[in-house]
């Protein structure tokens, strides 16, 4: 039974000439981890009202699905992924989509290991590699919206901070640092769904860091990207080095742009670098901050621009065709990036027409508008408010059904 949220907004669009009305419903969510307790809420982004909390078993940081219809609670220290359903849903009808809403829900869906960290989604699967036992433990969205646990496990050489990648009927794993067991992954290999490995090692120093855009996936290295594409029967590997003009440097966070094929990277701690892969020479465009970077996001909607936290509290549009800072927006308190790593410092999702800052000292989240670029208003959220990710878009309902 379809349970659209009160908070969604409605408008009557059409008549067809069955008389059957159509309706237009646009319903965005947000999904917010806690810094210190283990938990995951859900807001309406729309009038900022919460929806359900669902108590989880660790701290978490968040995925969401290419499709929306699931979030990933990814625990690291209680060795456990944990799927959420969103309640939001799209039907592709060709001239037309229609939209979904019911309540989210917990998913019924575990999936348990020793230390749990990278998870990544390829045309909807799902790998969630875990580092204590060099192990990925892959399941598609259907099983996980089924809460039925489908899982196959694909093994590494050794426990390693590395991640996997289900390719179609291939697997991209991360090789282990035989020599130093406990630094970074050297490199990518192919292998078939059984584990099996098909050629050689293809060489990423320090891997850390790995996206897609549109239909290319890369891995970040010390050295540049592995860039990787559809090849004949399997997988085609080929290495995009740094430019010789770019500063002493890595990236080891990678974001892919949507509606334009790129990369946003870190590198260095206060810059930026977008990164087209389809090209051989002047790649890579480097980009300063004002101060350290403590978070950045692409927008999905805006295709031309994404987004860049810094610790003074100042929100940044980039334009990413011009390779520039388009606008600046001050926020929050200054977040200072010394001490630890991991200590409480905002993120951004976009949702629809807002752009969203957590500001977890405050328990706050802070809501821009995306075309004017000015601060709109605030949501309180119990808590330290950390993690945040967005599901939602427009589509029709038809009434009767």
């Amino acid at each position: 039974m379809r349970t659209n949220s009160a908070t969604a907004i409605a408008l009557l669009v059409s008549l067809s000439t069955s008389a059957a009305r159509a309706e237009e419903v646009t319903a965005w969510r947000l999904f917010i981890s806690d810094h210190a307790d283990p938990k995951v809420t859900v807001i309406d982004a729309i009038d900022g009202e919460k929806l359900d909390t669902f108590e989880i078993k660790g701290p978490a940081s968040l995925h969401r699905s290419e499709s929306g219809r699931t979030v990933f609670a990814v625990q690291g220290t209680a060795g456990v992924v944990t799927g959420i359903a969103s309640g939001i849903s799209f039907e592709d009808h060709g001239e037309h989509g229609d939209i979904d809403v019911e309540a989210p829900k917990l998913a019924g869906i575990e999936i348990t290991g020793k230390k749990p960290s990278h998870f990544v989604e390829h045309n909807g699967d799902f790998a969630a590699f875990f580092d204590g036992e060099g192990v990925a433990r892959i399941i598609d969205e259907k099983s996980v919206l089924e809460g039925k646990p489908d899982f196959r496990e694909v093994k590494t050489d050794a426990p390693q901070h590395g991640v996997a990648v289900a390719y179609g009927s291939h697997v991209l794993l991360s090789e282990p640092n035989r020599e130093k067991p406990d630094e970074l992954p050297v490199g990518i290999r192919v292998a078939d769904k059984t584990g099996a490995p098909i050629g050689g090692i293809h060489a990423c120093p320090d891997l850390h860091g790995e996206a897609s855009s549109g239909d290319i996936l890369a891995f970040a290295c010390a050295t540049g990207l592995l860039v990787v594409s559809h090849g004949d029967g399997s997988p085609a590997v080929r290495h995009l080095p740094y430019a010789d003009s770019l500063p002493e440097g890595k990236t080891t966070t990678l974001i892919g742009g949507r509606g334009l094929q790129y990369f946003l990277g870190n590198y260095g701690v206060d810059k930026v670098v977008l990164i087209d892969p389809t090209i051989e020479s002047d790649a890579f465009r480097l980009i300063s901050l004002p101060t350290r970077r403590v978070h950045f996001a692409v927008d999905p909607v805006r295709a031309k621009f994404a987004y860049v936290f810094t610790e003074d509290g100042q929100l940044h549009q980039l334009d990413v065709v011009k390779g520039e800072i388009a606008n600046s927006l001050k926020l929050t308190d200054p977040y200072s990036m010394d001490g630890h790593w991991s200590d409480p410092r905002p993120r951004v999702a976009v949702a629809g027409d807002r752009i969203v800052v957590t500001d977890p000292l405050q328990g706050v989240l802070h809501l821009v508008d995306a075309t004017s670029f000015e601060k709109t208003g605030d949501i309180a959220v119990e808590g330290k408010p950390f993690n945040v990710v967005s599901v939602g878009g427009s589509g029709q309902t038809h009434e009767g059904e």
